[in-house]
């Protein structure tokens, strides 16, 4: 159990902005896409049109994060682990400790806090996506959606008493999306995360290797 809970702990960890931002010098050394040089493998996604996306890295950690840990099998292996051995972390403790690590913590107007809120949606997106997952076991369907219950209510309650702008949205956003959901689960598609780029092996194909 010790071990679980260290492993869980360093990858939420993993996720706070003091850990994905990127360094302001290194953002200036990166310029808009010239013209001619076509998008590659390498590259991230982005949302800002040609400029680098500097949100996009910690969206695509986020989502190679909770991707694994929402995982439908994972979660029914945690259900079943935590009631054969209550000292288990269960399904319960990993939802809580993720909401926990991400949209529980207070964020600001700053690049830290924009890293904060798309680390925020990646997490929920996949909370979202697990709850309307069929090869879920049925009590993993049960506990994700007593979460999600649960914390749309939170959210509108802390859009309504949280003084800064940018958060105060946050939150309302994320009410509207789990209350979308449970209108039509079957039909909610929650927002994408930016996919990480594939790696090794580095580099594109030539016309000439076809």
């Amino acid at each position: 159990p010790a071990d679980q809970q260290r492993a869980i702990a360093a990858l939420l960890v993993s996720l706070a902005p003091a850990t994905l931002r990127l360094p302001e010098p290194l953002l200036e050394l990166l310029p808009p896409r010239p013209m001619g040089f076509p998008a590659a493998r390498e590259l991230f996604t982005r949302r800002t049109g040609l400029t680098f996306d500097a949100l996009a890295p910690a969206e695509a950690a986020a989502e190679h994060v909770f991707a694994l840990l929402f995982h439908p099998q994972r979660a029914s292996r945690l259900v079943q682990q935590h009631a054969r051995d209550p000292q288990m972390p269960g399904l319960d403790d990993v939802i809580t400790s993720a909401l926990d690590a991400t949209w529980r913590q207070p964020a600001g107007a700053d690049y830290d806090g924009e890293v904060r809120r798309a680390v925020d949606y990646v997490a929920l997106s996949r909370l979202l996506t697990l709850a309307a997952d069929a090869r879920a076991a049925p009590q993993v369907l049960a506990v994700v959606t007593r979460h999600l219950e649960i914390f749309g209510d939170w959210l509108a309650s802390a859009s309504a008493r949280t003084v800064e702008p940018a958060q105060s949205a946050h939150y309302a956003f994320g009410a509207r999306l789990i209350g979308r959901f449970f209108e039509n689960p079957k039909e909610f598609a929650p927002p994408p995360a930016p996919a990480v780029p594939p790696g090794a092996p580095i580099g594109m194909a030539m016309p000439c290797d076809f």
